[in-house]
């Protein structure tokens, strides 16, 4: 029999039971679709957070004093000038903790916000962006005036600064502060979003601070960001480098992606799961319809065909099956990685790996599943076929 013959017979089956062929084929397509989006959906978003990171930038670092080391050792007042020195250092910044608390005004209790100390060059540092209003200025950050994380904003009820109005105030220890600006979120650094952020002059004039930075903030040249990370404890103590902690904050955001994604294992175990209930499902199927093509197996048998055409036939039945499902599982996990990728605004990643297999696993779990149905369609004679 010629291959075109073969797939005639392995048709026929699908052909007339279409409604049986359909729920064969629905465990293999949902088993290759759910390993395709599982593998798809971890990949769009990582590749989402690549992009993210460019833009936001991934040459940024955190030093900020260990909290448990005894005595205490502040930054010094000098830190930010000492970090500059460094030669791939292109910007430092530092923020300090006042220890105030941050009220909408003196009748309500305090917000749980923090109130930093902040230098004039700290968004170029953070790639921080204002919302409304203005950042501090030579002239600003010696007054009462006060800067907004965006977190902060919402929290005290201040939504915008409309032009003409009168600024809206917040209380900081027991002064009223104008409100002068407010950021947008600045993922890297999530303290910010939830500070309202005070000229440095203005926090020794105003809040009692002692002029030590609680956390600097330090951008470098990428390719040499390894090299700053190595001396940056040293530069900023070097008395007790160890006790300066030094963070790479896009490092957390990525980790936070790798713990998202490591849920796709369990996922991917689950589309293995539905792979064997589909296949146990067609092979189910072709044993079924041995038994009940007994007459058209002795019928054909007696007409001169061979045992090996029989088990061709079933065994071509049970790939088309097994096949169909593939390929529609296929498509419908590609549908689904890219219509989701779409409204998260990712861009569309399609691992080769899934989606190349999925046709190519169904055919292989179409050939188990239809060996054992073809042989026992083979071994019927005719007499005992017909009977």
């Amino acid at each position: 029999m010629s291959p075109v013959d073969l797939l005639g017979l392995g048709l026929l089956g699908p052909r007339t039971r279409p409604g049986r062929a359909v729920l064969s084929g629905l465990g293999i397509a949902i088993g290759i679709a759910t390993m395709i989006v599982v593998t798809g959906l971890p990949a769009s978003g990582q590749a989402a957070l690549v992009e993210r990171l460019s833009a936001l930038g991934t040459n940024t670092l955190q030093a900020m004093a260990q909290p448990d080391v005894q005595p205490p050792a502040p930054l010094p007042e000098s830190a930010v000038e000492m970090v500059r020195r460094i030669g791939p250092v292109t910007g430092a910044s530092a923020v300090a903790n006042t220890h105030a608390a941050v009220r909408r005004n003196e009748r309500t209790e305090p917000s749980g916000l923090t109130a930093l100390a902040a230098r004039l060059d700290l968004p170029a540092a953070i790639q921080a962006r204002v919302r409304a209003g203005a950042w501090l200025n030579a002239a600003t950050e010696k007054f009462p005036a006060v800067v907004l994380g965006s977190v902060a904003a919402a929290r005290l009820g201040v939504t915008g600064l409309p032009r003409g109005a009168a600024a809206p105030q917040v209380v900081i220890g027991d002064r009223r502060f104008t409100v002068v600006g407010i950021l947008d979120p600045t993922p890297l650094t999530p303290d910010i979003d939830r500070s309202v952020l005070v000229g440095w002059p203005a926090a020794k004039s105003e809040l009692g601070f002692d002029g030590h930075p609680t956390v600097l903030y330090v951008r470098g040249e990428e390719a040499q960001l390894e090299a700053v990370l190595d001396v940056l404890a040293e530069t900023i103590s070097p008395e007790r480098p160890g006790a300066v902690t030094v963070t790479r904050p896009s490092d957390a955001l990525a980790a936070k992606r790798a713990t998202e994604s490591s849920f796709s294992v369990l996922f991917l175990a689950l589309a293995g799961v539905a792979l064997v209930i589909g296949g146990i499902g067609v092979a189910n199927t072709m044993v079924v319809s041995v038994l009940e093509r007994r007459s058209e197996i002795g019928l054909r048998r007696a007409l001169g065909a061979t045992r090996g055409q029989i088990r061709g036939q079933f065994l071509t039945e049970s790939v088309v099956l097994a096949g169909a499902g593939g390929v529609a599982g296929t498509a419908l996990g590609l549908a689904a990685t890219v219509g989701y990728a779409a409204w998260q605004s990712w861009p569309v990643v399609i691992p080769a790996g899934p989606a190349g297999l999925g046709a190519a696993g169904a055919v292989i779990i179409g050939v188990l599943a239809g060996v054992y149905p073809c042989v026992r369609a083979a071994r019927l004679t005719p007499r005992a076929a017909i009977s």
